[in-house]
């Protein structure tokens, strides 16, 4: 799918209209937006979500204030594409974003969200808002593809897929403020933290923003720091405390920013999400998916059924369990209609969708029927609660490779396969997933390193 660029001045003018005067033609107050974004996170590793063993206190707070979406997902089970479904508010798959970059020395020349898809500070910023990113990027390595060159007014972070934690002379200048290198100073989850509260504090009151804070904990490498690492003594696994210094340090991080904005009188007035981009590599990190089956890079729910809460104080119910399935980039789509833009007039059909009639009870029915996910031969389908998928895996980690059928309403954990017993509705799933896969776009690169490409990122011969 391509899509046709417009002048900045025409966006700018619609958005402005949408926002002052709302979807239904009333006066509508711009609230800021905070959206945070974890790596890796399992769907059982928040306490809100069952965990025992590391308190999330902050993280907590915005679904005890909020709510809390027990089917909600990621738009992909690794990290780059889930990231490109959040920022353009659709499916990946239709400008061709399937897989993982690989490293940047190596990566595909077309790796990143084209020009030509907007992507949410672009719309916002045009409607009036200041906009920041603070975090992990992994959405684009060349000029023009940069968080600073995509409607970003500021940006503090990283562009690749993951980053030590303490400072490392191999991320030396990786670390970029607006695309200049920066010093790496200090633990970087605290130094993201320091970030995000600075721009809000630099925010004028009366000035709506836009903050993403796209942390890269709790992924790889596991790395804390004995401040963290300590309330955490009895935890007998070495790798799990480390593992919950680096969890305590993201919800510290959450806590600052949330206090920051209360002490500027913004809490009630700003629209917050929290979400992962996929489900928990288990084994590199002892992350929690329980009770799903799978991990991080499987169509299982372990691998993209993640914990997702959300809080707007006044406007979205507290303490609230809302249990229709929702995705990534309805984030997006709620986000846009909260200050106001019309999502009917954007120069692009999304495939989100704006969640706050459904948790405020105005809109009934679920906002999907259907949701699809592909990475290349790996697919998932869900349907209502009946859920398609097809792992054939990948080295080391080989799955079944054939078409399986769940009934996620008594079977969470996807261990009834229902294929054999109930052809019609495998050949019904099938049909909804190859439909919606009809109308997508073929992968525009595949995961590139130095065993496939050379460096600038042209593919090795095959070998004969």
């Amino acid at each position: 799918m391509r899509f046709k660029q417009r002048s900045v001045c025409l966006l700018a003018i619609v958005a402005s209209f949408s926002i002052i005067t709302g979807a239904g033609g009333q006066s509508t107050e711009r609230p800021n937006i905070v959206v945070f974004l974890a790596d890796d996170l399992g769907y059982a590793d928040l306490g809100v979500q069952g965990n025992t063993d590391i308190p999330t206190p902050a993280i907590d707070s915005i679904a005890n204030n909020g709510v809390r979406f027990t089917d909600g997902y990621a738009n992909h089970s690794v990290c780059s594409p889930s990231r490109a479904g959040l920022l353009t508010g659709m499916y990946q798959h239709r400008f061709g974003f399937e897989h993982n970059s690989g490293p940047p020395d190596y990566a595909s020349p077309d790796f990143g969200i084209p020009r030509d898809v907007p992507i949410v500070a672009e719309t916002l910023k045009g409607a009036g808002y200041r906009t920041a990113m603070v975090g992990k990027w992994h959405v684009g390595f060349q000029p023009g593809l940069r968080p600073h060159e995509r409607g970003f007014d500021y940006f503090y972070g990283f562009l690749p897929g993951a980053m030590n934690y303490n400072p490392a002379p191999r991320s030396d200048g990786q670390i970029l403020r607006n695309g200049e290198p920066v010093e790496h100073q200090g633990y970087l989850t605290d130094v993201f933290a320091d970030e995000a509260v600075a721009f809000i504090e630099r925010t004028p009151p009366d000035q709506p923003f836009f903050l993403y804070v796209s942390f890269n904990a709790v992924h790889a490498p596991l790395e804390a720091t004995a401040d963290h690492e300590r309330p955490f003594a009895t935890i007998a696994d070495p790798r799990r405390r480390t593992y919950a210094g680096m969890l305590k340090a993201t919800d510290d991080a959450v806590a600052r920013v949330l206090a920051t904005l209360r002490e500027r009188g913004a809490e009630g007035n700003t629209l917050i999400f929290f979400y992962s981009d996929n489900g928990g590599p288990t084994e590199q990190t002892t992350s929690r998916n329980d009770p799903l089956r799978g991990r991080k890079g499987q169509p299982y729910e372990g691998g993209i059924r993640v914990p997702f809460v959300a809080q707007w104080t006044g406007r979205i119910p507290s303490g609230s369990v809302y249990r229709e399935m929702v995705m990534g980039f309805d984030v997006h789509a709620t986000a846009l209609a909260a200050a106001g833009v019309d999502l009917s007039r954007l120069e692009r059909s999304l495939d989100g969708v704006d969640l706050l009639p459904y948790l405020r009870g105005e809109r009934e029915g679920a906002p999907h029927g259907e949701l699809f996910w592909r990475a290349g031969d790996n697919y998932a389908a869900r349907v209502g609660n009946f859920k398609l998928v097809h792992y054939r895996g990948r080295p080391g980690r080989p799955g079944t490779g054939r078409d399986e059928v769940y009934d996620l309403s008594a079977d969470i954990g996807e261990r009834d396969d229902l294929a054999t017993r109930e052809p019609e509705l495998l050949a019904r799933l099938r049909v909804a997933y190859e439909a919606w896969s009809g109308r997508m776009s073929k992968p525009r690169w595949i995961r590139q390193d130095r065993s496939n490409a050379e460096v600038g990122g042209r593919l090795k011969a095959a070998a004969p």
